[in-house]
């Protein structure tokens, strides 16, 4: 009884901290317009009786008001069998991830896309897999305690309708089309990928930046000055298509350490990222490395970076242009007095931070490349990127 009812006070709370999506049992008014296969997604993207919990479904953590990114701004969310164990990375946003290419080195040995922060995951469909069964998330403990959660749901009937009814007696059948469903409702719901920013209108001649907007998207450009469009593309593609302000790279920012993470305790942990995954743990010169995630409505994001250091804009990009000429503004310090700059990675990988590239190529003290003033303008245009914007 004692255990039921800390559940229930924990739901509660939980309630009270997150953004109410709209609708129950329906994360989208685009509903009409699935396929079978993606409506399943739908529901199942909402339903949290497919966690260990059943007070955790994936819109717990990519909620629609945030761009389908964290609901809160926390800087990691609340997982486990019940629903008390921190996790170990921020959300991130799951739009425009059709866009995105499976993990691979590029022609000049540069990493570049893949799922997740490290880019484990080579597709939507095995994305969707890893919170099902990651112990700090759904906590789940296998495929087959999954496939018995969809068999009890009220929209188990439909699932042995699009996939035969004899699913449920192939565990790993019904979990991978389980995932393909989630994969499918992403795809094809166009809250996902609906290119509606004001800054989408301006592409198509519909709409016109104000002064300050103008002037932030030529700071967010110019290599001197922002350079974010380096990894941040902002142009059309040479086809036409629009920019999702990603270009599926990885980068080793020197992010401060976020003591708001339970893990972060241990002064010998460390999230070392890209370098961390199977298959790459000899590659330690990319430790550090997280992927470069999109911008598109970033505005109305929460909190930042893989591990939510950060929660306005302001400090984003002060952080950006101020890391290295006053880092004693974003880490703390040594016994001796002497700033622990890069402190959320070893010694021995702090070589890997990148220092070369523009804003972060500057010395102690000198200017940063951005002014106070400058930063509100970027934030001005960063705003553009919102999607729904509706012409006011």
């Amino acid at each position: 009884m004692g255990k039921q009812f800390n559940r229930l006070l924990l739901a509660l709370i939980l309630i009270s901290q997150i953004p109410i999506l709209d609708g129950c049992t329906e994360a989208s008014t685009e509903q009409a317009t699935l396929s079978p296969i993606a409506k399943l997604g739908a529901k199942a993207f909402v339903d949290s009786s497919l966690s260990a919990s059943g007070l955790q479904s994936c819109a717990s953590c990519h909620a629609p008001e945030t761009g389908h990114s964290a609901p809160n701004s926390a800087p990691v969310q609340l997982g486990g069998t019940d629903l008390n164990i921190q996790g170990l990375r921020n959300a991130q946003t799951l739009r425009y991830l059709v866009h995105n290419p499976a993990f691979h080195f590029d022609e000049s040995g540069k990493p570049v896309g893949g799922f997740f922060w490290d880019g484990r995951a080579d597709s939507l469909s095995e994305q969707a897999a890893g919170p099902l069964l990651g112990a700090r998330e759904m906590a789940n403990p296998d495929k087959a305690a999954v496939v018995a959660k969809i068999a009890r749901s009220n929209w188990a009937n439909e699932f042995k309708q699009v996939f035969g009814s004899n699913i449920f007696q192939n565990i790993d059948l019904a979990f991978e089309k389980l995932t393909f469903a989630l994969q499918q409702f992403q795809l094809e719901d166009a809250a996902f990928n609906s290119f509606t920013s004001k800054y989408d209108a301006v592409l198509r001649g519909r709409a016109t930046l104000t002064e300050q907007e103008a002037r932030g998207l030529s700071a967010f450009n110019d290599p001197n000055k922002g350079n974010c469009a380096a990894c941040h593309t902002s142009s059309k593609a040479p086809g036409g298509d629009h920019p999702v302000f990603t270009d599926f790279s990885y980068d080793n920012l020197g992010i401060p350490r976020n003591t708001r993470i339970s893990a972060n305790e241990d002064s010998t942990y460390f999230d070392l990222g890209l370098c961390a995954r199977s298959g790459l743990t000899d590659r330690t010169d990319l430790c550090g490395a997280f992927k470069v995630p999109t911008l598109r409505n970033v505005a109305i994001k929460p909190s930042f970076f893989h591990n939510g250091k950060f929660t306005t804009l302001k400090d984003v990009i002060s952080f950006y242009v101020q890391r290295d000429t006053h880092p004693e503004k974003w880490y703390g310090r040594n016994s001796d007095g002497a700033v622990k700059k890069f402190d959320d990675l070893p010694t021995l990988y702090q070589a890997n931070v990148n220092v070369t590239e523009g804003p972060y190529n500057r010395k102690l003290s000198e200017v940063p490349a951005l002014s106070d003033s400058e930063i509100d303008d970027v934030i001005a245009f960063l705003m553009t990127l919102t999607d729904g914007w509706m012409g006011r």
